[in-house]
């Protein structure tokens, strides 16, 4: 048995491979198909591998992962000591990998299946067309405000208004301009519609989406976000784990005596934690549960921290049903298809 750091790059890997006894063995090969089957020939079916997460760990791992008995992905961000060498080489990287992984002691990831790479992919394609068009809408509204009209930027929002805009008071520059922004901001506009239609019918395919839309509040879009997020609800173990890997939880600072919590942590996906603070606005206006909830937060705490609050209330939820199936009948009295009625009335009496 032996103990594989991965340096892995786009065009090559380096390997140090270290064994029982403590001994060394460094090799680099080239990112072929032929050098990744010389690399597979070389491996025991009780080696361990490390890799850190890179752009192309994924599609390695796949290559690799029948050949060996564990492949440990490690999270960058969490392994600071290659970051932080002094002495930064692929050697000394994928040693740190090798030697730290015979101790057990790598901060590891957890790697989505392939529909669900692929579906995150699309939906962080999508928010980046949105971010466009908003900016494309914003310098049309500019132009209007600084020749004195007065524009609302939501009807900026309808295809038809748009196209309808008055712009016969604008030099013919500021004309060209205007048709330029008003043409890119409606191509994106179809461009979203389109992919709006390819994410819903992807998202379900995907475990869990029959259960997870049953919730009032979420929709067949913000449902394959969550899920593409989330990924298998099995690698989590509780309801925290996930909260925490969305990062909705609060930064945690104790020392002897002092005890300091500030706001969320913010590391997990921005997008997947904006849609669900987005079907929290949602599903609190049909539930009694937690617009109870939001309610007490906001008479001691504002409107702010009360409504991060529910979307983790909202977030456990979620996990309670992706983890034991559940279809909501009735998400406004907790209502669901199947006999598991005494599992739901468990979220009913938390306390408020």
């Amino acid at each position: 048995m032996a103990f594989i750091g991965v340096d892995l790059h786009t065009n090559s890997f380096t390997i140090c491979r270290l064994h029982d006894d403590g001994t060394e063995g460094f090799e680099t090969f080239t990112l072929s198909a032929s050098a990744l089957q010389v690399f597979c020939q070389s491996l025991d079916a009780d080696d361990e591998i490390a890799v850190e997460s890179t752009g192309n760990t994924a599609w390695f791992c796949d290559e690799i992962r029948a050949c060996v008995g564990r492949v440990v992905v490690v999270n960058p961000r969490q392994f600071q000591v290659i970051r932080k060498s002094v002495k930064k080489t692929d050697r000394n990287d994928a040693r740190a990998l090798a030697f730290f992984l015979s101790k057990d002691m790598l901060p590891e990831t957890r790697l989505k299946s392939t529909a669900e790479s692929e579906l995150s992919s699309l939906v962080a394609t999508r928010d980046v067309f949105v971010k466009q068009r908003t900016m494309l809408l914003n310098k049309v509204h500019a132009m209007f405000v600084r020749r004195g009209c007065k524009l609302k930027k939501e009807g900026l929002a309808s295809k038809k208004r748009l196209r309808e805009l008055d712009v016969s008071q604008f030099t013919a520059l500021e004309q060209a301009e205007l048709a330029a922004l008003r043409n890119q901001a409606l191509g994106l506009t179809e461009t979203l519609a389109e992919l709006d239609k390819v994410i819903e019918a992807a998202g379900a395919e995907l475990p869990g989406h029959e259960s997870i839309s049953s919730i009032k509040g979420i929709g067949a879009r913000s449902a394959a976000i969550l899920l593409s997020g989330i990924g298998n609800i099995d690698d989590f173990e509780s309801a925290d784990k996930l909260a925490a890997y969305v990062g909705i939880v609060p930064k945690v600072s104790q020392s002897n005596d002092t005890d300091n919590r500030g706001r969320i942590t913010k590391r997990g996906n921005k997008l997947m934690r904006t849609t669900l603070v987005q079907c929290t606005l949602v599903a609190k206006r049909y539930s009694g549960y937690l617009n109870a909830f939001y309610q007490r937060i906001k008479e001691r705490r504002g409107a702010g921290k009360a409504i991060i609050a529910t979307a983790r209330k909202l977030l456990s939820i979620i996990y309670d049903t992706l983890k034991n199936g559940w279809v909501f009948e009735d998400f406004t009295e907790f209502k669901i298809k199947q006999n598991q009625r005494p599992a739901v009335e468990n979220i009913l009496n938390c306390p408020v």
